[in-house]
């Protein structure tokens, strides 16, 4: 349920920053917005089928419980939605914005290096950062798309602050990536960090990462020209977030596990309201 209005603000925020940051008061079409927030939401969609492919056969000796491992759900079933999925997004386009095809392109080239596993899977799961890393720099690639329905439609260049915010997705994605992998002893999963990393390594790589999100953060506030009062702000919900991340460090348990997990995703959708919804909408 919580995929719905990250995505929407995901979206609205990225096309309200980059109209922030060519000095724009006003939002682009709402049809515009609407076949943009589509696009979003159905491209994480076939992320999330094309991963069930890419990793079905561990999931069939690790995850058994899962839908498709239990045969609940079919391969050729998801593979039937994923083709629909690809038209609807190519007749949208067609109709919508024409221009944005290129765009599109890029990020399913992108999505089918992911499901190959970029040519090494074996080195990739045997470094988990550099895994996590080069899968969540398809949230840029999205975002790219989303605030390109403002500044590549308008026929404008891409505003420097963008690369910030740009940033501020990617590191997000990790946040909430490996936010959401951090596991209390006993209820360890097959892929969660604090396995393969232990609980204080990995609550440190959380910490670090939510720490760069902070500073791309302000870095991209600078450059949107928004006021002293943005940064107290952020920096009061960063040390907020990192509350459950340092009790899980003393004390491992599954409630300080759900904790940090819904303070990766209740700071990333601070991140994107305070950067490009709430200033936009004030304004």
């Amino acid at each position: 349920m919580v995929h719905l209005p990250l995505i929407t603000t995901f979206s609205f925020s990225a096309i309200a920053f980059s109209r922030t940051c060519r000095g724009f008061n006003t939002f682009i079409d709402i049809g515009i917005f609407a076949g943009g927030v589509f696009m979003a939401l159905t491209l994480f969609l076939l992320l999330r089928i094309l991963d069930e492919f890419k990793d079905h056969t561990e999931d069939v000796h690790h995850r058994p419980h899962l839908p498709v491992p239990r045969g609940l759900v079919r391969l050729s079933e998801l593979r039937i939605i994923g083709i629909f999925v690809v038209l609807l997004q190519i007749l949208i386009q067609w109709f919508l914005f024409p221009a944005m095809f290129l765009w599109y392109a890029l990020i399913l080239g992108y999505l089918a290096l992911m499901t190959t596993e970029f040519f090494c899977p074996e080195w990739l799961k045997a470094h988990p950062v550099w895994y996590v890393a080069s899968h969540m720099l398809i949230i840029p690639f999205v975002d790219i798309y989303q605030s390109g329905l403002d500044w590549y439609l308008g026929g404008g260049k891409a505003p420097t602050g963008l690369l910030f915010f740009f940033l501020v997705s990617f590191l997000n994605g990790i946040v909430l990536e490996v936010g959401r992998k951090i596991k209390a002893p006993g209820n360890e999963e097959f892929n969660s960090y604090t396995r393969t990393m232990g609980i204080p390594k990995t609550c440190r790589l959380w910490l670090i990462m939510l720490f760069l999100t902070w500073v791309s953060t302000c870095l991209a506030a600078y450059y949107a020209g928004f006021s002293m009062l943005t940064y107290v702000v952020f920096a009061l919900i960063a040390a907020a977030c990192t509350i459950p991340c340092i009790k899980m460090m003393s004390s491992p348990s599954v409630r300080n596990s759900k904790g940090i997990e819904l303070a990766s995703i209740g700071w990333t959708f601070a991140m994107y309201l305070g950067l490009g919804a709430f200033p936009f909408l004030i304004k």
